[in-house]
Formats: structure tokens, C-alpha cells, sequence
């Protein structure tokens, strides 16, 4: 059961990121429909770089991305009926995890949520440039999770903690 939980919480992390690649995708094509002059250039360049050091580099490989392959990892070893269920849901912390942890997971997200919203009120293209940049930071978390992952499991020790509070660790 725990290998199952652990896979579940990876794949179902990777999909739910890999969604939102799709979507985001059609947007960032659509601003190229329309005519560009330099500052556009200028800023999908600013855009770029940015999303891929503050989200791909930054957010997912040196937080999310381990943390979610650690709480895998965890899971396998210690697999309960309704951590396996929710398997994605407890790899990204929000739930049998620290306090900490889960306000930070439910935070993040609700920011992640109203930046959605706002960008949805920009024109194009510069909304296809905020998208293609979210775009390059995801696929950027897409990939160091499955590298953290494979490290997580074939790896002796993982040097990554899952957040999981103390008085419940087996």
C-alpha cells in the first residue's frame, strides 16, 4: 500500500503541475498571434528569467520539489489508508503535517490562487508572457521533482525532512 501512496503522491503532484503547463500554454501561444514591438521582447526576457530563478529554481528545487518527494518517501514507509488516498494532497503538506508546514502549503496557495485571478485580468500579450514564464517555472518544478524523487528512492538517506509532527512519527 505504501508504494502505491508514494507513486500516487508523485504522479498525482506531476499531473496536477502538468495541467496547468497545458492550460497556460494556449494563452502564451495566443500572444504570439499578435504583433510584438521591443518592450514585449524586453519584458518576456525579465519574465523569463525571473519565473525560472523564483519558481523553478527557488520555490521547487530547493523547497517544494524535495519536500514533496521527502513526504513521499515517508509515505512508503509509513502508509495509512487516508495518507494514500490523498496521496498528492499530503505530498504538497496539507495535511498530517507541522503547523508550520500546513500554513505555509495553504498560503502558498491562496497566493497562488489570486495571482491567477489577476493575471487573468491582463491583455495580451502580456498576459502570454506572464503565462509562458509561469510556464518555464513549472516545467522546471515538473522536472526536480522527478529528480528529487528518483533520488528519494534510491538513496539510502534523503537528506530532505518530510515535516511531519513529531508526536505522530513512527
Amino acid at each position: 500500500m505504501g508504494l502505491i501512496g508514494a507513486v500516487w503522491g508523485i504522479l498525482g503532484v506531476m499531473f496536477l503541475l502538468s495541467s496547468a503547463v497545458y492550460r497556460l500554454s494556449s494563452a502564451a501561444r495566443g500572444a504570439f498571434a499578435l504583433s510584438w514591438h521591443c518592450q514585449h521582447w524586453v519584458f518576456l526576457l525579465v519574465v523569463l528569467l525571473f519565473m525560472a530563478y523564483a519558481e523553478g529554481y527557488r520555490a521547487f528545487q530547493q523547497r517544494f520539489s524535495p519536500r514533496v518527494a521527502a513526504r513521499a518517501k515517508y509515505l512508503l514507509q509509513h502508509p495509512s489508508f487516508f495518507r494514500v488516498l490523498l496521496a498528492p494532497l499530503f505530498c504538497m503538506g496539507f495535511f498530517h503535517a507541522t503547523r508550520k508546514r500546513k500554513i505555509t502549503s495553504f498560503s502558498v496557495t491562496a497566493g497562488i490562487i489570486l495571482l491567477v485571478v489577476l493575471v487573468r485580468a491582463v491583455s495580451q500579450p502580456w498576459r502570454g508572457i506572464i503565462d509562458l514564464g509561469v510556464v518555464v517555472g513549472l516545467t522546471w518544478g515538473i522536472v526536480s521533482i522527478l529528480v528529487f524523487s528518483i533520488q528519494a528512492f534510491t538513496s539510502e538517506r534523503f537528506a530532505y525532512a518530510p515535516e511531519v509532527p513529531e508526536e505522530v512519527r513512527d
